[in-house]
């Protein structure tokens, strides 16, 4: 395995610090409330980092998620690329590609997704869909959703089209979220064959070989249902791998913030961080961030280079919620009474750190579904 960035990789991870950087401060956060922050949408889009996803891989997106997550920027970057631009590209028919991608590179189609998927949506022999989603993250921004029915089919459902309600949801993290109600809505089936639901699909030998390289699981052959259950499984192990990456950067950040705090700030005449408790928690906060950073990055290069990589997709999602909640309490607790502040900094980096831990499965969640899997390849 080599991790190292390409040329191209290490130009987009440059471009999109030099953004966040400049235009995710304090201030605009704060003034931003939990919506989103347009302008920086707008200036990452400009820049080209949208179309950049399909060059760069899941490994590129990883380290521009990394740089999102240092910052907390309030954009829906992680969540358009990975169930808009990669899931089109890699899964949709070439009709769907040539119509959908455009929009979502140059930012004027903003796309979310329903996952994983709890909530039993319905499909009937029209391709119409009903069901309740309670919370889905960045959602009052998306014009495209990617959601997955009770056989985990996907679907692309446009938020603007009869029989689809979007009604905001207040969370911790200030991501846009909101409650997705469809009613007989219309959705097209990603990957074909189009609005309308053939009763008895035959199987897809094509898009189950890709589910199988993708996710390490292999779907049961003789039902169209199982492929787009590996389909379904392949975008999950691609979002959970992103997401991780995000993570990573927020306990970067966090931790960034600590160090900040902890040699500058002084008790009984020396620096907060010459005491060996405040280093040894640093120290641990730092390891895990290093293992959620790794396993993300390995995860997202086995899939780059046409590996399975479910059981890796499940391990760095495993770090992001495990050792991500104790990086983002460590950071907060060695900014001692400041980190209790709602408004300092360090404090939406545990929100986000809070909401990440738990947003594609929890950590026993995510292990359980990793001993199985485990079981299974070891059973074959």
């Amino acid at each position: 395995m080599d991790f190292t960035p390409t040329e191209e990789q290490g130009a987009a991870q440059g471009l999109a610090a030099q953004i966040f950087g400049d235009l995710a401060t304090h201030e605009r956060l704060a003034a931003a409330g939990s919506g989103t922050d347009a302008e920086l949408w707008k200036e990452l889009c400009a820049a080209g980092l949208m179309s950049a996803v399909e060059e760069i891989g899941l490994l590129g997106l990883v380290l521009l998620l990394e740089e999102q997550g240092r910052t907390t920027a309030q954009v829906p970057f992680a969540a358009s690329c990975v169930y808009g631009l990669l899931a089109v590209a890699d899964h949709g028919t070439g009709e769907q590609r040539e119509r959908l991608l455009p929009p979502l590179r140059d930012g004027t189609a903003v796309a979310t997704g329903a996952f994983p998927a709890r909530s039993g949506l319905r499909t009937d022999g029209e391709g119409r869909l009903s069901g309740v989603v309670p919370c889905v993250p960045w959602l009052r921004d998306a014009t495209l959703v990617l959601v997955a029915d009770a056989d985990r089919v996907l679907w692309v459902v446009r938020t603007a089209d009869p029989g689809v309600a979007v009604l905001p949801v207040e969370t911790t993290a200030p991501w846009s979220a909101a409650r997705l109600v469809l009613d007989r809505a219309p959705g097209e089936r990603l990957g074909g064959p189009g609005p309308e639901l053939s009763p008895e699909p035959g199987p897809d030998p094509e898009a189950e070989a890709e589910a199988e390289a993708g996710t390490g699981r292999e779907p049961e052959a003789g039902t169209g249902e199982a492929a787009g259950a590996g389909m379904y499984g392949a975008v999950l192990a691609a979002s959970r791998t992103a997401f991780a990456g995000l993570q990573a950067g927020v306990c970067a950040g966090s931790l960034a913030r600590a160090v900040a705090h902890t040699t500058t700030r002084e008790q009984f005449g020396r620096p907060l961080s010459t005491n060996q408790g405040v280093l040894l928690r640093a120290a641990d906060a730092h390891m895990d961030t290093e293992a959620i950073r790794v396993t993300a990055y390995e995860a997202a290069w086995r899939h780059d280079q046409g590996l399975a990589y479910g059981a890796q997709a499940l391990t760095a999602a495993w770090w992001a919620s495990e050792a991500g909640r104790r990086v983002v309490h460590a950071g907060q607790h060695l900014h001692g009474g400041t980190g209790a502040d709602l408004d300092h900094p360090v404090h939406r980096h545990f929100l986000w750190g809070r909401q990440l831990d738990s947003y594609l499965g929890c950590g026993s969640e995510v292990l359980e579904e990793l001993g199985e899997l485990l079981v299974k390849e070891g059973s074959q």
